[in-house]
């Protein structure tokens, strides 16, 4: 699988050949990633929640890529009224080839721009053969995390929030990530994107450092190999 940050909580996944875009939000600072939506093929769109820096580009996918399927809560895919939609909850899962998505639980909150419920906020357990990826979405820290390698295995990966204001900030996640995860590796996501969740890397780092956990920051474009 390969891992590539677009901003926020936006990130394309592939793998076997099928892209994953999670929460789209890739317009905001296009400049600096070069991502470019039609020259890209979206097999999936994975939703967290419905906050706008989570949804404000779905309509643009599904206009350049209308067969792409959005995985998310019921009432996020019946908010977009898309035709080809993998609704799931709490405890279900969406399988692509030998890829399982699992919804698990976020502490956060969730509507739409314009007051629409969006459901319940979401992270998703990718769980691919021999390694298990954590995409937390917007959250804080919250107990059900030390479930997760109890329910699906070790979890190889973790994509957190870092930013704190709205979600964690990183002393948080990496107490989330030694701790409860039992991680040794985290992609911090939800950061420096407005002036409220702009973090100090080297503390950032020293948090983690602390933790014996490996922090990786990545910058607007970067892909990592998982």
């Amino acid at each position: 699988m390969t891992i590539q940050f677009l901003g926020q909580n936006c990130f394309l996944f592939t793998y076997n050949g099928k892209n994953i875009l999670s929460d789209p939000f890739y317009n905001f600072q296009k400049e600096q990633s070069g991502f470019d939506i039609a020259a890209q093929k979206i097999d999936y769109v994975l939703i967290t929640h419905a906050h706008g820096d989570h949804t404000a580009d779905v309509k643009e996918v599904l206009q350049h890529h209308p067969e792409a399927q959005i995985i998310g809560q019921p009432e996020i895919c019946g908010y977009f009224g898309h035709s080809n939609s993998i609704d799931i909850n709490f405890g279900g899962s969406a399988k692509i080839d030998d890829l399982k998505i699992s919804m698990v639980p976020a502490s956060h909150t969730s509507s739409f721009p314009d007051g629409s419920y969006g459901g319940e906020p979401a992270g998703y357990i990718f769980r691919l053969p021999g390694k298990n990826l954590y995409f937390a979405g917007d959250t804080g820290v919250m107990a059900d995390m030390a479930l997760f390698p109890q329910l699906f295995g070790d979890i190889t990966l973790a994509i957190l929030p870092v930013g704190s204001h709205y979600t964690m900030c990183a002393r948080k996640a990496s107490f989330a990530a030694a701790e409860l995860l039992k991680t040794p590796k985290v992609i911090g996501c939800h950061f420096d994107t407005f002036p409220p969740i702009a973090i100090n890397h080297a503390e950032a780092a020293e948090h983690f450092a602390e933790k014996g956990v490996e922090l990786v920051l990545p910058k607007l474009g970067e892909t990592f190999e998982f």
